[in-house]
């Protein structure tokens, strides 16, 4: 299995810059694969890395093996030909371990920010992808004229077919799921909510395709918290001073959709804790991912060792050392 990082996203991402490398320079030395890190630009409150392409670059340089990821490039954002140098140049550099998250967004006041209509979202991102994939593989800049003001689909020149960093689309909605089938691209699968809904709409927009359904279930990058320690009282430990913060949270981002604190529902943390984590002993832990593994078909796992923040550095890296010297060696052989 390939196991990845994610979760350094927002205020998780505040503090030295140089030690923020370093936590993920030790990664590579504990034989992780890659991390992941989020585009949120023009926040209402500033962090200090609102574009994922330029920490890769940072963290690309420092390292030889890890891979990085973004989760997500929002493409109506960007101008897809200048978009798509910068992954070129970043690939490069990097000697190809660079892999694309891309999205549609949900940030209402990034877009009212950059002046971009969100009833034209969903035809800038799925041009955009178009766009971007062309360029990568190596069409000429000459078939692209004109082609941000959205021409009619197929109308651009054959692409000279050359590879591209590995790309996955992150989305909930029937219309994305349907359009990452429609383009063969794999899923980025969403940790909160948990992936069920999206799978069952993969197995659905599959169906109607005539498309191999687990096959594409296969090719998707599953997200889990991870919660382990020595022993039952380590974990319990930990997960005591979870459950408030995530609730915290929770009323935080529902208020911001309008909901009211009285409306957000307790959590429930037996079901979080079986459809969101991987949770307990080393061997419990290797145990769920084998079970993930065998039921869902998904050999790419990203793990959230710091519940996207609620969890400091330091204890994220212990947990990454348990699960590096306990866990990982066996998660090769699945």
């Amino acid at each position: 299995m390939r196991i990845d990082l994610a979760g350094w996203t927002r205020e998780a991402t505040r503090g030295d810059h140089r030690g923020f490398l370093a936590l993920f320079e030790r990664a590579e030395q504990l034989g992780f694969d890659g991390v992941w890190f989020n585009e949120f630009r023009v926040p209402e409150q500033p962090w200090p890395y609102p574009s994922p392409l330029l920490l890769a670059a940072a963290l690309l340089a420092r390292t030889e093996r890890l891979r990085v990821g973004t989760s997500v490039l929002v493409l109506p954002l960007h101008h897809p030909l200048l978009l798509a140098e910068e992954i070129a140049q970043l690939d490069f550099q990097s000697g190809g371990r660079l892999d694309l998250g891309i999205g549609r967004g949900t940030e209402p006041a990034a877009l009212q920010a950059l002046q971009i209509d969100p009833a034209h979202t969903r035809e800038r991102f799925e041009q955009s992808c178009r766009l971007l994939r062309q360029a990568l593989r190596g069409a000429p800049l000459a078939a692209h004229q004109g082609a941000w003001s959205f021409p009619a689909r197929g109308a651009m020149a054959p692409s000279v077919q050359r590879p591209h960093p590995p790309m996955f689309v992150a989305g909930s909605t029937a219309e994305t799921i349907g359009f990452a089938v429609e383009q063969d691209l794999p899923l980025l699968l969403s940790l909160e909510p948990p992936e069920g809904a999206q799978l069952v709409q993969l197995q659905a927009a599959a169906s109607a395709r005539g498309r191999d359904g687990a096959a594409l279930q296969a090719r998707a990058s599953l997200a889990r918290y991870v919660c382990i320690g020595r022993d039952a009282d380590a974990v319990q430990r930990q997960l005591s001073t979870l459950w408030p913060q995530l609730y915290e949270r929770r009323v935080y981002f529902a208020g911001r959709r309008g909901v009211a604190p009285d409306q957000v529902p307790p959590i429930d943390a037996g079901r979080v804790l079986r459809e969101q984590f991987v949770c307990g002993s080393p061997a419990q832990c290797l145990e769920q991912i084998a079970g993930l593994r065998a039921r869902l078909g998904i050999a790419h796992l990203r793990c959230v060792f710091n519940a996207n923040g609620l969890w400091s550095d330091e204890q994220a890296l212990q947990a990454m050392e348990l699960f590096a010297r306990e866990v990982l060696p066996a998660l090769r052989t699945l």
